[in-house]
């Protein structure tokens, strides 16, 4: 058990039993004073109940406060230097652009390109690492937006890793409006493409498809036993565990899913493929 945890389930027992032992002794004063009848009941309680949330909250705040201003400290601290990513990646993407201008060689182009997709990689990357700060310190911002904005998106940032294997990513873009948090369902798409792209076959497919308010993610590659698919939503489950990653990809999907009503559905065979079935009903924009 994390220690800060334990500290805190030790000072709130501390807290609550001492607030209860208070009102007890209060009550009996009371009770004694007044006697304990129909017109003193309601009185008594709600008094009592009014000094037990007083004592409770002024106690535990004595006590909590101290104990996660550090939390506090820390988060600051990720913020701040979370936000201070983005001068020397501009930095490095304005002198990428300038030497571009002097460099005429094809290699030296080529390598000029990859620093630049690198730094839009980190920005990207820094963008997934501030809305998981907003959605687990602060709030989620919802917002009206179209999902096709979205989709594209996330296509494009994998444009040269599906090229690793030769993979076709299908889509036919199609409009469809929704309200909802909108760099959750990016990260959503972000990690099924990936999924998509990691377990696929070589010269492999991912189509991409919305029919009426259903998104459909579909590929070509190894597929999921049918004994794991009540499995794969875990944390750190890996279907393939030759393939990188920790296993975290799937269980971020169905946990935005839960909490925006999302259904999602899986349609699998081993060597055939997957389809992921995303139903949008609950986050339409009316």
């Amino acid at each position: 058990m994390n220690i800060k945890y334990k500290d805190f389930l030790i000072s709130n027992v501390i807290v609550v039993v001492f607030t209860i032992l208070i009102v007890l002794i209060v009550n009996n004063v009371l009770t004694v004073k007044f006697g304990f009848d129909k017109e003193s009941f309601l009185p008594i309680t709600f008094f009592l109940i009014f000094l037990g949330a007083f004592i409770y909250y002024f106690l535990s705040k004595q006590l909590f406060d101290p104990l996660f201003k550090s939390d506090k400290n820390i988060q600051n601290l990720i913020k701040e230097t979370l936000h201070e990513i983005n001068t020397p990646v501009a930095t490095i993407q304005m002198n990428s652009k300038m030497l571009s201008n002097k460099i005429s060689d094809e290699k030296g182009k080529a390598r000029l390109k990859r620093i630049d997709d690198s730094c839009k990689n980190l920005l990207n990357l820094y963008t997934q690492m501030e809305y998981s700060i907003k959605e687990h310190i602060d709030s989620v911002t919802l917002e009206k937006f179209d999902i096709n904005e979205v989709i594209l998106k996330s296509v494009d940032k994998f444009k040269d890793i599906k090229k690793q294997k030769n993979i076709k990513i299908n889509y036919d873009p199609k409009s469809l409006l929704l309200y909802g948090d909108k760099n959750g369902l990016e990260r959503v798409l972000d990690n099924l493409i990936s999924n998509g792209i990691k377990y696929n076959q070589q010269e492999g497919l991912i189509d991409i498809s919305i029919e009426g308010h259903v998104l459909k993610i579909k590929d070509t590659g190894i597929g999921i036993d049918t004994k794991n698919l009540f499995s794969i939503f875990d944390k750190y489950y890996q279907e393939d565990s030759s393939q990188s990653g920790i296993g975290l990809g799937l269980s971020i999907v169905k946990g935005y899913c839960d909490k925006h009503t999302i259904d999602i559905k899986i349609d699998s065979k081993v060597g055939e493929g997957t389809t992921f079935f995303l139903d949008l009903k609950g986050v339409l924009w009316q």
